[in-house]
Order: C-alpha cells, then sequence, then structure tokens
C-alpha cells in the first residue's frame, strides 16, 4: 500500500459524504487494512487531508497546463478562452471526487483563493491568465471571472449529480457534450439579444426597494439560521439552537421532530418567503427581461436583509443535505420558471428549474463575497448582463 493508494482511496471515502464525515476507520475499511497501518504513512488525519490538497494542485496542474499555454499563445480571445474552460470541464468530468474536493475546500473557501492562485503558479499555471485573454476582446470585471468559474462548476456539479453514480466513468462523448454545453452557456449565457436587456437598472432598483419587506422570521427560525449560519448544517445541534432561544433541548423537541425536520422546515419556510417576495417584484413588470432582473433583485434584498439566511445558504450552496422531501408537496422551490424566459420557454421543466437554481448559486456566491450594498449593486448587474449574455455583454 502506497500514500498515493491512500490518497486516491481518501478522495474517493470521503468524497462519497461530501467530506461530511472524515473517519480514517472509514478509510481504513475502503482499503482493507488495519487503522494503524495508515499511521505508518500519515501521522493524523491532518497530515492526509494536506497531502491530498498537495495531490489535487499537482494532478490539477498537470492536466490543464497544456491547454493553459495554447490559449495565451491563441491570437483569438474567444479561441484560448475556449482551451481553458474545456480543459477544466474535462479534467472535472473526470474526476467527479476532485470536483467535490474543490467545492468543499475552494469554494466553501477552506483554502484561501490567493494562496491556491500562487500554489496553481509555482506549478507553472498562472489562472491570472484567463482574466489577461478575456481583457484582449471583453472587459475584464473581476466579478465576471468569478461566474465564469462558478457557472462551470454549477453545470459540473449539476451533471454529476444526475448521473446518481460517480463510480462509472463517463463516455468521451458524454465529457464532450457537457464541456460544449458549458463552453456555449459561458459564451452566450440565456441567448438574449443585447437590445433586449437595455434597462434603467436604477428605476428597477427603487421599484424593489419601495416594496414592503417583512423579513423578520418566527424566533424558532431565526434561532436556527443563526446556529446553522455558525456552525454549517452538519455540525450544528439541537442543543444549539435551544440555546439561542432559551429553552431546554426538550422544549425544542415540541416544535421539531428532530435535527433533520429542524433543517428541512428552516430552508423550506425561507425558501418561501424569498420566493413570495420575488414574484412581487416580478410582477412590477410585463416585460419578461425586466421580470428576469426585478426577480434576481429581490432575492438580493432579501437576503441583505437576513444575513444569517444569506449564510446558511452559502453552506448549502457547497454541501449536499439529505433533508428528505416536506410533508405537503407545494410549488415553492420555483424560482424563474414562472418567468417566460424567452430563449428557454419551451424547455422541459427540469431544464427550467436547472436555470433557476444556476442564477441562485451565482447570487449567493456574489452577496458572500462582496458584502457592500454599493458594491453588491453593481455586481448583481453584472451577473444578470452574464446570465443573459454571456462573454458577449461584456465586449469591448
Amino acid at each position: 500500500m502506497t500514500k498515493k493508494e491512500i490518497i486516491d482511496a481518501a478522495f474517493r471515502v470521503w468524497g462519497r459524504n461530501f467530506y461530511r464525515k472524515t473517519s480514517l476507520s472509514q478509510l481504513a475499511r475502503e482499503l482493507g487494512v488495519s487503522k494503524p497501518a495508515l499511521y505508518r504513512h500519515f501521522e493524523n488525519k491532518q497530515a492526509l487531508t494536506t497531502a491530498m490538497a498537495e495531490h489535487f494542485m499537482e494532478d490539477f496542474a498537470d492536466s490543464i497546463k497544456a491547454d493553459f499555454d495554447k490559449a495565451l499563445k491563441a491570437k483569438d480571445a474567444d479561441e484560448g478562452i475556449s482551451f481553458i474552460i474545456s480543459s477544466i470541464s474535462d479534467y472535472f468530468a473526470r474526476n467527479a471526487y476532485a470536483l467535490i474536493f474543490s467545492l468543499i475546500n475552494i469554494y466553501a473557501r477552506n483554502l484561501d483563493k490567493n494562496t491556491i492562485v500562487q500554489r496553481l503558479k509555482e506549478r507553472n499555471v498562472d489562472l491570472d491568465a484567463l482574466q489577461i485573454i478575456i481583457m484582449k476582446k471583453y472587459a475584464g470585471n473581476p466579478v465576471l471571472i468569478r461566474l465564469i468559474f462558478a457557472t462551470l462548476t454549477f453545470f459540473m456539479s449539476h451533471y454529476h449529480k444526475t448521473r446518481k453514480t460517480m463510480e462509472t466513468p463517463l463516455t468521451e462523448e458524454e465529457i464532450k457534450s457537457i464541456t460544449m454545453n458549458i463552453c456555449k452557456t459561458i459564451e452566450s449565457g440565456l441567448g438574449y439579444s443585447a437590445g433586449s436587456i437595455m434597462h434603467n437598472f436604477d428605476e428597477l432598483e427603487l421599484l424593489i426597494k419601495k416594496m414592503k419587506l417583512n423579513a423578520e422570521p418566527e424566533p424558532f427560525f431565526k434561532a436556527v439560521a443563526e446556529a446553522v449560519a455558525e456552525a454549517g448544517p452538519w455540525e450544528v445541534s439541537m442543543e444549539m439552537v435551544a440555546k439561542k432561544i432559551g429553552l431546554s433541548k426538550s422544549s425544542l423537541y415540541g416544535h421539531f421532530k428532530n435535527k433533520k425536520d429542524m433543517l428541512r422546515r428552516l430552508f423550506v419556510t425561507e425558501f418561501k418567503r424569498i420566493i413570495e417576495f420575488a414574484r412581487q417584484g416580478i410582477n412590477l413588470s410585463a416585460n419578461t427581461a425586466e421580470q428576469l432582473y426585478l426577480g434576481i433583485f429581490s432575492i438580493a434584498v432579501y437576503l441583505r436583509s437576513r444575513p444569517e439566511i444569506l449564510i446558511a445558504m452559502d453552506w448549502i450552496r457547497t454541501r449536499k443535505l439529505e433533508l428528505g422531501k416536506p410533508e405537503n408537496q407545494v410549488e415553492i422551490f420555483r424560482l424563474f420558471e414562472d418567468v417566460d424566459i424567452e430563449p428557454i420557454k419551451n424547455s422541459a421543466e427540469d431544464e427550467k428549474q436547472r436555470i433557476s437554481h444556476w442564477i441562485l448559486f451565482m447570487l449567493i456566491n456574489i452577496l458572500t463575497i462582496h458584502p457592500k450594498k454599493e458594491t453588491q449593486s453593481d455586481c448583481i448587474r453584472v451577473l444578470y448582463k452574464f446570465v443573459t449574455l454571456g462573454l458577449g455583454g461584456f465586449k469591448k
């Protein structure tokens, strides 16, 4: 048994459970060895996870370096961008567990972005090159770079999730298809025409700001949200929530059956409130392109008013939570499916839901990275332009 065999097994074992429970006992069972046998290679779990991070950086850099070099030499900016996006997509299509590792450790900011960039530079892969290439033809807004990588991550994650298994390798045809779809989305977004989204954003945002926002939650749900924001959905406990609200744990069981019920009801309740507020905003215009922006901005306003919910949503953005379905099936998770988004209005319901979840994924990303309201407003406009037009909306 080599160190590499242990590291490869760790990616598989812990990745299956989204790194929620990472014990050396699980890993030993996977490898068919005793736990002490692992200690001969790694002194503790931290040493192993550090080695996993190094392995990921090395493997990722080796896989994409050649295409990065091609991108830097490409005369056409779009060709260079395509080289980079296709290469990264190809890597994560073939390495689902590496994708999960990056979700948990990079998007959840356990690994500092600047450190990651520096460590890849040491391996002759300069992620900043993407911005340099983009600026040859497009406005190189830092938010735009983030939206590109968020889009790649979301659609690749969604693809692996819908396959329902990560053990069976993808076919070359499958890899080609998902990579082309990601590149197309980054290139043109939903496929609107530039003229159809020439809105007066100040006026649209003012309409939302004038709406009555009843964001104050029930005390129980506020306590749950605050506890989740502090500890995360995996680590939060009934005891933490009871302490916040000033009750005994036994009293809390009078309101929630168990932790799963508590979390499910929190997120179902909050999604319902968010969607209700967003629909108020959407109904302020009959123009469907405006409705899309009004919905996005409404959600942003709501989440700004509830920072603990924003943080809780950011947790679930990169985590897999098995909370089961609500007892009463109501259509509370519909975001923009009811908006007649022109390019996808005839698409299947699953596709409309995927687009809605993509927008929400990126919106939460933006709001958590840019806490100042003034900065957020500009970022939300960039997000909207990217969703509707892709890179095509940022031509110089």
